[in-house]
């Protein structure tokens, strides 16, 4: 059966903004939401960062892979980690199931927001010495490829840029 895609999938950097703005949407559209990170944690039973230190970057992004590819939602704002990108398998199924948007921060806002690049569970594929710049090159073309609608969000609130977000979809 052919799945609807009435779902808004979030993608984007760590700390755009994809957990907080999915909320305020969801309201904003009287949709559900879900936390992709949360559902990993659930099913897993650890928090990302752990999942992180336990897998090695590689068997995280495949844990996400699996997860992911698998997550059925109607009429739902689905925040994924910033490192959804890296599962084309997983971007391919949330793409079936939901229009695609990107949120999208400039370098400087990223540097700005991401203080504790440790804490936060992000995914360095290049291991811990990986820097936000070669983080921040490495993953904004797969945005772009995923993206079906791009929205930038640099120095608004997340009520604004939650608007904006929702005015985009219209």
């Amino acid at each position: 059966m052919e799945q609807e895609r009435n779902n808004i999938v979030l993608i984007g950097m760590p700390s755009a903004g994809k957990s907080t703005l999915g909320i305020v949407l969801a309201k904003i559209l009287n949709y559900q939401f879900v936390d992709a990170d949360l559902v990993i944690q659930n099913q897993c039973d650890k928090t990302l960062q752990k999942l992180i230190d336990a897998c090695g970057p590689e068997g995280f992004i495949q844990v996400e892979n699996e997860i992911l590819r698998d997550i059925e939602a109607e009429n739902s704002i689905i925040a994924t980690g910033g490192s959804a990108v890296y599962s084309d398998e997983a971007m391919k199924h949330l793409a079936e199931i939901g229009r695609v948007v990107y949120l999208q921060i400039s370098y400087e806002e990223l540097v700005s927001r991401l203080h504790d690049l440790q804490e936060r569970g992000v995914v360095l594929k290049g291991g811990i010495g990986m820097s936000l710049r070669e983080l921040y090159d490495e993953r904004k073309p797969l945005y772009e490829q995923y993206a079906e609608i791009t929205v930038n969000i640099d120095d608004l609130s997340i009520t604004a840029a939650s608007r904006k977000v929702a005015d985009a979809l219209r």
